[in-house]
């Protein structure tokens, strides 16, 4: 079968549909004509949010906090993109985290911190168990 109609495809086809190419709508929509209903109801949402809007936040959040929760997760951006243009090298790096540290009040051993070298190869910090580890079975 072919996507073409043939000959009697287009006898079959009434008068009042639109030939294969052909727009309902040459001229297209009115310039802001779609706006309108949305321009509305912003502007509408907007005085009754002054009116009113803390006080509902306050009491969705006491009385519903799963759809505050919702409404709060809505409004953040799904991805968020984090890039530097500082290249640092793992000194200056190093550094950066003690001043962070310190700052946070956090205490790191050794001199070379997180990143210490062992062997002339930086290693990351191995996690420590919580607990007694449980056997594998």
């Amino acid at each position: 079968m072919t996507d073409v109609p043939d000959a009697a495809d287009e006898e079959q086809r009434p008068e009042h549909l639109f030939k294969p190419g052909q727009s309902g709508n040459p001229k297209g929509r009115p310039k802001g004509s779609r706006n309108k209903l949305g321009e509305a109801f912003i502007q509408a949402l907007y005085a009754d949010f002054e009116e009113h809007g803390a006080e509902t936040i306050a009491a969705v959040r006491v009385e519903k906090p799963d759809q505050y929760l919702k409404v709060v997760a809505s409004i953040l951006p799904r991805e968020v993109k984090v890039t530097t243009e500082v290249d640092l090298s793992d000194e200056e790096l190093d550094q950066r985290i003690r001043q962070l540290a310190a700052a946070l009040d956090l205490a790191i051993g050794g001199k070379g911190g997180a990143g210490e070298a062992v062997g002339g190869k930086a290693e990351a910090p191995r996690p420590q168990p919580a607990g007694p580890v449980p056997p594998v079975h």
